[in-house]
């Protein structure tokens, strides 16, 4: 059964109920390595944990629970996604490991990028995309925002929705996006795309274009991620990758299934434009032209 509208991305999000420092000063100072590098921990069993911070397992689901959660096993849960946050491209090559085998390498590579796509098959609500696409359709403009890696994901949203007609204004640098968000009201759409940490820019757009009215949508790796606190609807895809940089192809697959949905909404509005547009593209000055 799809999940209702106000609950589809808060049915999971594990979160720190009591604030660390709430905790009595003992146990806070036998979890915080735990926060500090949730990596080293999260796939750890609790009688592991315990012996790395050297305390009795008992303790470490005491604080557990003290912090809200409900088992040890939704802590692990918490831990992943706040690894998936903290990381960054050097940590990405170094837990994928070395090798001197080009060949083998790009085989390896090849799967994560398999991986990434079939989560996109998995996990992306049809649903959700598709009243996500009705927004944008129904918006009076909508106000797309990523920064730094991020920008040619909106660049590239951009560009299919201005075919489709409809209003859309791209903000990739701090300076543009600040003036954008502050023409921003109720009946506005704003997307930010951002992931692990979470780039200033984009979250501090997105949160003031939600005090203004906007109807917000994030895009990112983790349902830890600061954009979950200032969007109406969250879109978690993963970046994961062996390589130097992250890997973009679940989020731009995203990106075609929302315009993919606007295009169908605007249907007869797209195909007029497309009529339109049918000449230059086949005689038009731009196009490289063979000689016959």
């Amino acid at each position: 059964m799809p999940l209702s509208k106000e609950h589809r991305h808060f049915a999971y999000q594990p979160q720190l109920a009591r604030p660390l420092d709430q905790l009595s000063e003992r146990h806070q100072s036998i979890i915080r390595p735990v926060f500090e590098g949730p990596r080293d921990f999260v796939l750890l069993n609790v009688r592991d944990m315990a012996n790395r911070l050297g305390t009795a397992p008992t303790t470490v689901v005491r604080i557990v629970q003290s912090l809200g959660f409900g088992s040890y096993k939704e802590f692990q849960h918490y831990l992943h996604d706040l690894s998936v946050t903290s990381t960054t491209i050097l940590d990405s090559m170094q837990a994928a490991g070395h090798t001197d085998q080009p060949p083998r390498f790009l085989r390896d590579l090849r799967r994560q990028i398999v991986e990434n796509l079939d989560f996109v098959e998995g996990h992306i609500d049809l649903q959700q995309i598709l009243e996500i696409a009705t927004r944008i359709h129904e918006a009076r403009k909508t106000l797309l925002l990523a920064g730094d890696m991020a920008s040619p994901l909106v660049d590239y949203m951009e560009y299919h929705l201005t075919i489709a007609g409809l209003p859309v204004l791209a903000a990739t640098a701090p300076g543009r996006a600040t003036h954008l968000v502050r023409s921003t009201e109720k009946g506005d759409v704003v997307i930010g795309i951002s992931f692990r940490r979470g780039l200033r820019m984009t979250i501090e757009g997105i949160e003031h274009a939600k005090q203004n009215g906007a109807y917000c949508v994030g895009m990112t790796d983790s349902m830890l991620s600061p954009l979950a606190r200032f969007t109406d609807d969250l879109l978690v895809v993963p970046i994961d990758s062996l390589s130097f940089a992250a890997s973009y192809v679940a989020p731009l697959a995203v990106i075609d299934l929302i315009t993919a949905g606007v295009g169908s909404l605007r249907r007869k509005q797209v195909v007029k434009r497309l009529k339109e547009a049918d000449q230059e593209q086949k005689h038009g000055y731009r196009w490289y032209q063979t000689e016959s």
